[in-house]
């Protein structure tokens, strides 16, 4: 076999194998999407799937907002997810700056800490958190729910982030100083523009990590005014029954935003998430 059908043959492999992947990832957002404005008697015909809707409707997303309440959810995730990703990413970038540029004592045992806490379930701290915030009455309030998702995520991003200022040399610090820049203006003025993908990626993380959690919110927020959008969703599946048409359409509204962002700041994630690569 010649060196070209090798390569002929390597290569349609290849393609197999990223068409598979394609689908895989792509067929079943394809299939929420349809399944949102099919009504529920086609939905429930399992003998005759279609893969487009006999009759269009509307209707899951209408019910979405006036019976289920869907705006409520969408503010009280919003509001969550927005605030702890905005604290994450500025105390990521001060905690990374610190150890990418600060030698002092128990330095690699903090870094160390940081990295086992990425091995440690979520599931694990929620009893004992649950515990302590009942005793400081942040039970069903987004302020519980606020603490935990920082707690969560700004371990791996202090980390990340450590890893963004570790490649912008000190050399340019060094030299805004000589020019007269004080040490926050050298920050705000040379070093943040330079590592704006980094941080990017670092509130896109933080914003997906509580966009998307359920368990803490299922178990903190008890009161259907302060759920969040993945909690409200799970009501529709009952012990009986499954309102499949509302749950498509709220995973349809859920995934926008998210879409949206990725789609928006792909370049900078892209960029962001490859030049921070964990070095440990």
């Amino acid at each position: 076999m010649s060196r070209k059908t090798k390569n002929a043959i390597g290569g349609t492999i290849r393609v197999l194998v990223l068409i598979f992947f394609f689908l895989l990832v792509v067929l079943p957002i394809y299939w929420i999407v349809i399944t949102s404005f099919k009504t529920s008697g086609e939905i429930l015909d399992i003998n005759n799937l279609t893969f487009f809707p006999k009759d269009f409707t509307w209707k899951n997303y209408t019910d979405l907002f006036e019976q289920f309440n869907y705006g409520v959810l969408l503010k009280n995730s919003l509001l969550v997810s927005v605030t702890s990703a905005l604290v994450v990413t500025v105390f990521s970038m001060l905690g990374g700056y610190s150890l990418a540029r600060y030698k002092f004592n128990g330095k690699q045992a903090v870094i160390l800490f940081f990295l086992i806490t990425q091995m440690i379930p979520g599931i694990l701290v929620i009893i004992p958190l649950y515990i302590i915030f009942s005793k400081m009455g942040l039970i069903n309030t987004h302020i519980g729910l606020f603490i935990y998702y920082v707690t969560v995520n700004l371990p791996f991003c202090v980390i990340t982030m450590r890893s963004f200022f570790e490649r912008i040399p000190v050399t340019l610090e060094e030299a805004a100083k000589v020019d007269g820049c004080t040490k926050m203006q050298s920050l705000f003025k040379i070093v943040f523009p330079i590592m704006f993908p980094g941080i990017v990626s670092v509130f896109v993380f933080g914003f997906i990590g509580a966009w998307n959690e359920l368990i803490a919110g299922s178990i903190f927020i008890s009161t259907p005014e302060m759920w969040t959008i993945p909690v409200g969703l799970k009501t529709l599946i009952g012990k009986y029954n499954v309102e499949w048409g509302l749950l498509m359409a709220g995973g349809v509204m859920a995934l926008l935003p998210t879409a949206v962002m990725f789609a928006a700041m792909q370049k900078f994630i892209v960029e962001g998430m490859t030049a921070g690569a964990v070095k440990e």
